[in-house]
């Protein structure tokens, strides 16, 4: 795992489809990288999200390729709040999840 404060994530625009990149925070939990979304669903890279799952994401000077999505299990949810309010003392919004393919 790269020891970074931010990731930067690219997705295609829901509406142009061009890709779209921002920088984040993240945290690493099993196999997969965890974002949360301050304005949930508002949040553009979230919408990009959902009308296309297919993403990029970099980390230091690693790209992947990989699959974006919103988890449902609570138990996950709550463990990666968790690491965010330790990393950061922030974890307030929507949690997505980035796993590489």
């Amino acid at each position: 795992m790269v020891n970074t404060d931010y990731l930067y994530l690219t997705t295609t625009g829901h509406k142009t489809g061009n890709p779209h990149e921002i920088e984040i925070w993240y945290v690493h939990h099993e196999d997969c990288y965890y974002l949360v979304a301050e304005h949930r669903e508002n949040a553009h890279w979230v919408q990009n999200i959902r009308a296309n799952s297919k993403i990029a994401f970099r980390l230091g000077d690693t790209t992947f390729n990989g699959i974006g999505s919103m988890p449902s299990d609570m138990e996950l949810i709550t463990t990666v709040k968790t690491k965010m309010e330790d990393k950061y003392n922030w974890s307030g919004g929507l949690v997505v999840q980035l796993c590489a393919e």
